[in-house]
């Protein structure tokens, strides 16, 4: 398995190549660095300079990168097929120079990245260049198949956000009385004290009526008992990121909120238990939705069921009503129903997986019995 995850953006780079010669498309043109992450195993974020993968229908392919990432370029397997620029070059020609021999007359940009600015400037260099295609949906659907190693990486992700979760809980007992912030905060910082890894989007904490709100940043409110708190977190390992959310009790709960507790929980167990390759998104978030609806909370469950994830937390696909997205093996996404009562409070609970033959394999494993951290 160890190998496999080292040929992986090989494979994906491969597979351009043999998508651009099928289509006679001559040239891609990647621009999200996301993407060129996935293609070329190299992670940077270059801010407002140019910073693009060229590959062609040939196999030929080139990083066009600013000099200042020259070094870290060259300790990575793209040292002899990398092109770098100072400020104030047009990174254009330095491109051209390399390209004497390359097929470009037909390019297929990543039409939803590439700025218009970047347009014209390309069609300065390349006068010839016909840039009417378009690779986004191409690598969309690339990203949203994921191979046994992304798998990997992804359980990897994980487990780490397991980890998270209980270094979360541990610090809500015994830091009863902070704020959502001071909690956020001090897990933040834990985190990164113990080497768990960076998140993949900033932590959620909400508690009491601050959770009956779907998503928001930590707010200076205290957390009380009788509060029910939502922790939605995530942690980026290996370029691969995870995401996840329980909702626990600090002391002694209302029935109210027990119950829409047991209706969230018995919605996300159904939908996790439902998923199959073949049935469309919107019949899978319909299970869940159809469980909080017959319990009478269909109204105050207000967003999808889940996202694809992966290299980045939000991903294709989109497991929302109405949907008719297939879903296929391979498929990794969240499924997370919740309810979310003004005045009251709310619950979320989630795990991303990855979709096998047989079914649903959650990435995190932390418990979803309702776990109550009673004040002493």
């Amino acid at each position: 398995m160890k190998e496999e995850r080292k040929l992986t953006w090989k494979e994906h780079l491969s597979s351009l190549s043999s998508y651009l010669d099928e289509k006679g498309i001559d040239l891609a043109y990647v621009a999200d660095p996301v993407d060129i992450a996935y293609l070329t195993g190299y992670s940077s974020w270059t801010e407002e300079r140019v910073f693009a993968l060229l590959v062609s229908r040939t196999s030929q392919a080139l990083l066009l990168a600013p000099a200042i990432n020259e070094g870290e370029v060259k300790q990575t397997a793209w040292a002899d097929r990398a092109c770098f620029y100072q400020d104030g070059e047009n990174p254009w020609e330095k491109a051209k120079e390399r390209m004497t021999a390359w097929p470009k007359g037909f390019w297929a940009p990543e039409a939803r990245t590439v700025t218009l600015s970047h347009y014209r400037t390309i069609k300065e260099v390349f006068p010839e260049a016909n840039l009417a295609a378009d690779i986004s949906s191409w690598l969309a659907r690339q990203r949203m198949i994921k191979s046994p190693a992304e798998i990997e990486k992804l359980q990897a992700a994980g487990r780490q956000a397991d980890q998270a979760l209980e270094l979360a809980f541990a610090l809500l007992k015994a830091g009863q009385g902070m704020s959502e912030s001071e909690l956020a905060l001090e897990l933040d910082y834990q985190l990164k004290r113990q080497g768990i890894g960076d998140l993949s989007f900033p932590l959620i904490v909400q508690a009491g009526e601050s959770a009956a709100r779907v998503s928001g940043l930590p707010s200076q409110k205290g957390v009380q008992a009788g509060d029910m708190v939502i922790f939605d977190l995530g942690i980026m390992k290996d370029g691969y990121a995870s995401d996840v959310s329980r909702t626990v009790a600090l002391g002694e709960i209302s029935p109210a909120k027990w119950e829409i507790y047991n209706v969230v929980r018995r919605a996300q167990e159904a939908a996790a238990k439902a998923a199959r390759p073949g049935m469309t998104a919107g019949e899978l978030d319909q299970v869940a939705r159809g469980v909080i609806e017959d319990a009478g909370y269909g109204q105050y469950f207000t967003h999808r069921l889940g996202h694809g994830i992966g290299m980045q937390v939000h991903e294709q696909p989109n497991l929302q009503p109405g949907s008719e997205q297939k879903l296929e093996a391979g498929m990794c996404f969240s499924i997370e129903p919740g309810i979310y009562l003004p005045g009251v409070g709310g619950v979320r609970i989630e795990d991303c997986g990855w979709l096998g033959e047989d079914g649903f394999h959650p990435f995190t494993k932390t418990s979803k019995d309702l776990l109550s951290l009673g004040e002493k």
